[in-house]
């Protein structure tokens, strides 16, 4: 027995040494979402903002662990409402009929996220560059920019993949939600 206790007290004090981990709710009020899409030809790049709902993230001081973040599709903004209007529209996001979207990590490693995001009903793997920094007054701080392929989810207004002829209309396949959120 004092054999065993001796082989296995190394073991013991790095598991000790290991921080607690700790679950952090999202603050959505000091939290920041910047959407951005493109069009397919000339430099046009609508940017808007989209607002969190809710969300947690659990860490080992700033080892992301697990976390489930919930974006609220209503919240979809931008300087020209009618493109702020035609975005929560069934030709793109359908917020009225699919109020949020959420995002469930898999896993967090070497700075990169990988989860599923469930948008528009259509759940997907993805996986983004993530850093994490501990935050002013306590908590964690995550910063990144995830680019998404909206016609993975069913999103496919204007995209020259499924239609021709669109010319200046043609809406890029991918877009960006860089993020700034803070977990208290």
């Amino acid at each position: 027995m004092k054999t065993l206790l001796i082989f296995l007290l190394p073991f013991l004090a790095l598991l000790a040494a290991r921080p607690a981990t700790t679950t952090y709710g999202l603050d959505p009020a000091a939290s920041t979402l910047t959407w951005t899409g493109h069009a397919e030809a000339g430099s046009w790049a609508p940017q808007g903002t989209i607002r969190l709902r809710e969300g947690s993230v659990a860490a080992d001081g700033q080892a992301v662990r697990a976390a489930r973040v919930v974006v609220d599709m209503a919240t979809i903004a931008h300087e020209q409402a009618p493109l702020a209007e035609h975005l929560r529209n069934a030709d793109f996001f359908d917020a009225a009929k699919y109020p949020t979207a959420v995002f469930e990590l898999t896993e967090f490693k070497s700075g990169q996220a990988r989860g599923t995001l469930t948008l528009k009903g259509v759940t997907k793997p993805v996986a983004f560059p993530v850093t994490v920094a501990a935050a002013p007054g306590g908590g964690l701080r995550l910063r990144g920019t995830a680019t998404l392929d909206r016609t993975q989810f069913g999103i496919n207004y204007n995209s020259t993949a499924f239609f021709q002829n669109l010319g200046s209309y043609a809406i890029r396949n991918d877009f960006q939600v860089a993020f700034d959120v803070l977990a208290r």
